[in-house]
């Protein structure tokens, strides 16, 4: 594969994520509190009156979102991913809420400079959760 530069981003492109959406099941919502709200410690966020009838639940995850929507019929996300960042003092604590709840993590050290592992929501869509290497 050559090299070449990339393009100018022409003027008003991307700025950033807005949201990320994970699938579920109908009637998940419950969980979704539980395990997002409850387990990671995301504050749910309204969603628009016009999408309510859709199901799902949505959570602010720093300046990002992260949309739990209903699909049907449902396939868990086992490779793609997100990633959500925790801070360094906060991820042990966190990974044993996790293994508590009973989402078992898988840690992974082939990312210099990060500490990371994965788990999966109670629907079987993988998860990162990352934070910068203690020093």
């Amino acid at each position: 594969m050559s090299e070449q530069a990339a393009p100018a981003a022409p003027p008003g492109g991307v700025r950033g994520i807005d949201h990320v959406q994970l699938a579920a099941p109908q009637g998940c919502e419950a969980a979704a509190r539980r395990f997002y709200g409850g387990v990671l410690g995301l504050r749910e966020i309204p969603k628009p009156e016009a999408l309510r009838r859709r199901g799902g639940v949505w959570f602010q995850a720093g300046c990002a979102q992260l949309h739990i929507g209903v699909e049907e019929p449902f396939r868990a996300a086992r490779r793609a991913h997100p990633a959500l960042r925790v801070e360094p003092a906060g991820l042990d604590a966190l990974a044993a809420a996790l293994a508590v709840a009973g989402a078992p993590v898988t840690w992974d050290d082939d990312l210099p400079g990060t500490r990371r592992f994965y788990c999966e929501d109670p629907w079987g869509n993988r998860l990162e959760l990352l934070s910068e290497a203690w020093e």
